[in-house]
């Protein structure tokens, strides 16, 4: 469902200062594999709309996808923003952290154990850049580090010298600690998810492997996880996920390095759907699926209907789209037009993709 928030003086997002941001988060069901919604704001006034992104719990890239022709540095932005806050859950256990590279995002499954309740805590994360990737697998959390001392490995400190920025052996708790005020070391030896002198990578590829969030977002999930708590790291750009009885597709940019294995690659869609629904249980506009892929824009669309073998269901896909033409440079982009609702369609994000837009690239 598409939301709407208003800005107002004195209630809303006027009130909600820099760095109180804390996780989304959603309850849980048995089964749940989309949660949340798309929203919307309008007249941040002289906000900055990464600022908004910080304080809704989004990193900008995620904010520039989704807004291709907005420019997330500049204040005063009159114009309707779009959200991305509906999420498709990885395909991976929900217990514990759940980290998604390439979608820049992490998961946090917590029960309650007096009611047996489970919800998902979730925030935008930067990870590492090209040559120090972040590794993919399942761990766990070794131990937690109240204001951590940094001790920059040789390799890094050759690099920040050759770069004529030399760092010295031990890096004390403070603003020059690009491990920000709490640390939650992995038992990957080196590897932790940690806070940042530098919130503007968040939602980038800037770490030399670790895990980056806001630093107010790190406090929140330091106190929240405990030692021992299990870690997954999965490579997922495309995500599937099924509400009510429409099947739905999240794309998000490959990594640079990955691009010859994703690229128009249906592979892992097909494989999710089949985990996902019984033999032949299912309706997908394939052309849709493929465009969604190259596009890249990171939200929930409908590609499909559920069906039995005896009672097919029509589909009704949830945007309509052109050929592709040859990409144009980003400063040419248009806007994300918007089309009306079917009737079928009661969940989603009532955006038609572009024809005219190339896949986007998180290349930073």
């Amino acid at each position: 469902m598409l939301k709407t928030l208003t800005r107002i003086a004195a209630l809303g997002l006027a009130l909600l200062a820099p760095g109180v941001a804390t996780a989304i988060t959603f309850p849980l069901k048995a089964g749940d594999t989309i949660v949340g919604d798309i929203e919307t704001v309008s007249a941040i006034g002289d906000e900055r709309p990464v600022d908004v992104a910080r304080r809704m719990g989004l990193g900008h890239a995620e904010l520039q996808l989704v807004n291709p022709s907005l420019d997330v540095w500049l204040p005063g932005n009159r114009e309707e923003i779009i959200l991305p806050m509906e999420f498709v859950l990885p395909n991976a256990p929900h217990k514990g952290i759940v980290l998604n590279v390439p979608e820049m995002r992490l998961y946090y499954y917590r029960v309650d154990k007096k009611t047996g309740v489970t919800d998902v805590m979730t925030y935008p994360i930067g990870i590492g850049r090209e040559g120090w990737n972040t590794p993919y697998g399942t761990t766990r959390v070794a131990s937690k580090v109240k204001d951590p001392i940094w001790y920059p490995p040789e390799t890094i400190r050759a690099e920040h010298a050759a770069e004529g920025d030399p760092l010295p052996e031990r890096v004390g708790p403070g603003p020059d600690n690009p491990m920000g005020p709490y640390a939650i070391r992995l038992a990957l030896p080196t590897y932790a998810i940690h806070g940042t002198n530098k919130p503007w990578g968040v939602g980038m590829r800037v770490s030399h492997g670790c895990i980056r969030l806001y630093n107010e977002q790190i406090e929140e999930l330091f106190n929240a996880v405990s030692v021992g708590t299990p870690v997954t790291i999965v490579n997922q750009p495309y995500k599937v996920g099924i509400r009510g009885d429409r099947i739905y597709l999240e794309a998000h940019p490959s990594l640079d390095e990955e691009k010859e294995h994703f690229n128009d690659n249906m592979t892992s869609v097909v494989k999710a759907l089949v985990a996902m629904t019984e033999e032949g249980g299912y309706q997908v506009d394939w052309e849709l699926a493929r465009q969604i892929i190259q596009q890249a824009r990171g939200v929930p669309i409908a590609i499909g209907t559920l069906k039995t073998p005896s009672e097919p269901v029509p589909m009704t896909a949830a945007v309509t789209l052109s050929p592709l033409p040859a990409p144009r440079t980003t400063a040419a982009m248009p806007a994300p037009k918007q089309v009306p609702l079917t009737p079928s369609v009661s969940t989603g994000l009532n955006l038609k993709l572009d024809p005219q837009l190339p896949r986007n690239s998180r290349e930073h």
